[in-house]
């Protein structure tokens, strides 16, 4: 072998290391980005659950304890507001205290007037 392929060899060798050497790093940023997106999904989704324990519970109030709950209050990490649209219809939302103005979930229940 002359001293020039050895030297073109050598230079392959290092051109394949540096692309492995970059495939190995983009595969392990790509590994720590959708471990880090795995866990926020799963610590909102905690919150979400929470939440919907939270709207479950307001949906089953009866009219009047509704009628009590008019407005916007704070309940633990949550925000809770009730409003009546219309006569029998409430319409309940919740929201992260910290964040009030991003509604999480919303339902809007049914209540009669007693006759």
């Amino acid at each position: 072998m002359r001293s020039g392929e050895r030297g073109a060899m050598l230079l392959e060798a290092i051109v394949a290391l540096a692309i492995l050497s970059l495939a190995g790093a983009a595969t392990v940023a790509l590994t720590s980005a959708a471990l880090r997106a795995e866990r926020e999904m799963g610590e909102r989704e905690a919150v979400i659950l929470a939440a919907d324990r939270v709207l479950a519970a307001s949906a089953l109030l009866t009219r009047t304890d509704l009628d009590r709950r008019l407005g916007r209050r704070d309940i633990g990490e949550f925000t809770i507001e009730v409003q009546r649209p219309e006569p029998a219809l409430y319409r309940i939302a919740v929201a992260e205290a910290r964040h009030p103005a991003v509604e999480l979930l919303v339902t809007v229940v049914y209540r009669p007037e007693a006759r």
